[in-house]
């Protein structure tokens, strides 16, 4: 359940915060106050698109967090699987947006927006004011019957996925193989050089940074020799300048000076552990100069096998390991090419093999889903007529085409009929937008009661209805609101007298600039505020008890399906 928003510095909005409660809660306000802007920063947090120009003038940056509490095991195990954060069964999630980027997290921490996306979609269902227009994209419907039929599908859909991409992997495979004879002998010649050219340079992994290394060494003996030798010629005993013998005769003088002032002690001990490290250091030189010794011949034969080996990466990697696992590769094509017939053969057979699976699994997933069309149809018929299509006829036709996609072979789309005697044609012949509108709502009203998702927003649902329609667009839901948490942004009284909770967005301007605020309206400011739906110009005492009756109509309605 989303138990809070909260938004800042997003247009007009200054900064708010929500508290929203269970069941339905309605938002209103006058056109212009901001209702649209909630919506986006709602989209804002769930990662939508935001143009920069939403963060508000003066503003540095623009912020959208939205609080759920979640008890569903299901839903809880599925984000875990999903390595989405969860603490205390609450999930947050945040983004901030600058005018360089934007930033999301779940609980604190920084995650992609395929991972808010996911955890948006388990949690809240959000239906724009056109997102009914979705219903005229024939493939949305194959979508919404699965919705339906997730439990009686259970791992169908997954098995059928693998099976899908595992044919797919195998006739792509056969589809690039169609190879006369020439052409193989003539690849794998090619391919034989290409292996006998690796294997006859004896490759070891590694080498080739060891060999560059000598190369370097090499290259620059004769500086590393003279250099070392002046080194040690300066820290040695040979000459009467070196440090070895400046530091003998410094301790000799210590040694003499002591017997008169004892305190020199410490300091003579500093010297001789200094002339101890430095006859160390020039041992250890000297011992290095012995090591040291190049030999033309190893120079030239160092040179010559890194040229062979840049020569090899230059045709086939860049570094040995890679060389070696290209000639793996190419030792298995070969292998493949000199038994082709068999080859080939076998993988037919793969192919025919997984295709049967497919066709397996395509049909047992048509059968499920034509079985359970029938039952979504009655279903979907019952919830219009409940929104006051008073003679309508909902069909979902199934039809398997014998075309493989991930999601089988299945083609589907709703039909309907909203008037006595005409046939069932597809939406976009019959429905007009606020028919459109109607639908979406009975859909997803049927939905509702296998889906784990805890929060339903709604976005002016109600476009294009009014009269009795529009008061059996509020109680369905009403109806809804029972086993789900509705937030619905509308402009109607029929549906806003429904509500649970009640919020007006408004408006104000103050210190010289505009924001918007939101705030919970108590009983007697919601019996005010649907008058103000109802009326005109001036909200008048007949106007006031009509909406105070209306909103008594819509508590005993509620009552009635709290008992049922």
């Amino acid at each position: 359940m989303l138990l809070n928003v909260h938004v800042k510095n997003l247009a007009l909005i200054d900064e708010v915060e929500m508290n929203f409660e269970d069941h339905l809660n309605i938002l209103t306000g006058e056109t212009g106050a901001g209702k649209s802007v909630l919506m986006g920063a709602v989209n804002m947090a769930l990662g939508a698109k935001v143009p920069r120009d939403m963060i508000r003038k003066g503003a540095d940056y623009a912020l959208a967090e939205l609080f759920f509490s979640v008890d569903d095991k299901r839903v809880l195990e599925t984000l875990e699987g999903l390595e989405i954060p969860v603490e205390d069964d609450s999930v947050i999630i945040s983004r901030r947006m600058t005018a360089g980027r934007s930033v999301s997290r779940i609980n604190g921490e920084i995650v992609s927006a395929a991972q808010v996306r996911l955890a948006g979609q388990l949690l809240l269902d959000v239906h724009g004011q056109h997102d009914h227009q979705s219903l005229l994209d024939k493939s949305r419907h194959l979508v919404i019957l699965d919705r339906f039929i997730r439990e009686p599908l259970g791992d169908k859909k997954e098995e059928l996925l693998k099976a899908y991409q595992e044919y797919m992997h195998l006739k792509e495979a056969h589809n690039n193989q169609a190879m006369d004879n020439e052409q193989r002998l003539r690849q794998i010649s090619f391919l034989e050089f290409e292996v006998e050219e690796i294997e006859k340079a004896r490759l070891i992994p590694g080498e080739d940074e060891q060999l560059e290394k000598d190369f370097v060494k090499m290259s620059h003996g004769r500086q590393i020799i003279e250099g070392i030798s002046k080194v040690h010629q300066w820290t040695g005993y040979e000459d009467d300048t070196s440090a070895g013998e400046q530091l003998g005769r410094g301790l000799k003088n210590f040694y003499n000076l002591e017997e008169f002032d004892p305190e020199l002690s410490g300091l003579r001990e500093q010297l001789e552990n200094i002339e101890s490290l430095l006859n160390d250091f020039n041992r250890d030189l000297s011992g290095y100069m012995e090591t040291l010794s190049f030999d033309e011949d190893d120079f030239r034969a160092t040179e010559e096998r890194l040229d062979l080996i840049n020569h090899l990466k230059s045709k086939y990697g860049t570094s040995v390991e890679e060389i070696l696992e290209y000639k793996k590769k190419k030792q298995d094509e070969l292998e493949r090419l000199k038994g082709y017939d068999d080859w080939l053969k076998n993988l037919e057979k793969q192919l025919a093999d997984s295709e049967k699976r497919l066709a397996k699994l395509s049909e047992e997933v048509s059968q499920v889903r034509r079985k359970y069309a029938k039952i979504l149809e009655k279903q979907i018929e019952e919830a219009l007529k409940d929104l006051n299509f008073l003679q309508v006829n909902f069909k979902i036709p199934v039809h398997p085409t014998g075309k493989y996609t991930r999601n089988g072979w299945d083609d589907v789309e709703f039909l309907v009929s909203t008037n006595p005697g005409e046939d069932v044609k597809p939406l976009g012949q019959v429905a007009s937008g606020g028919e459109l509108s109607r639908i979406m709502l009975g859909i997803k009203a049927v939905l509702a009661q296998v889906d784990d998702i805890p929060t339903l927003i709604f976005d002016e649902i109600d476009t294009g209805i009014s009269g009795r329609t529009a008061q059996k667009v509020a109680e369905k839901l009403a109806y809804i609101g029972r086993s789900h948490q509705v937030l619905c942004i509308t402009h109607l009284p029929q549906i806003a007298a429904m509500a649970d909770s009640h919020y007006l967005i408004e408006k104000i301007a103050a210190d010289g600039r505009t924001k918007t605020e939101i705030r919970e309206l108590s009983p007697e400011e919601q019996v005010q505020e649907v008058g103000r739906l109802m009326g005109g110009v001036e909200i008048t005492k007949n106007i006031l008890d009509s909406a105070d009756e209306m909103k008594k109509m819509a508590e005993e309605f509620r009552i009635t399906c709290l008992k049922n």
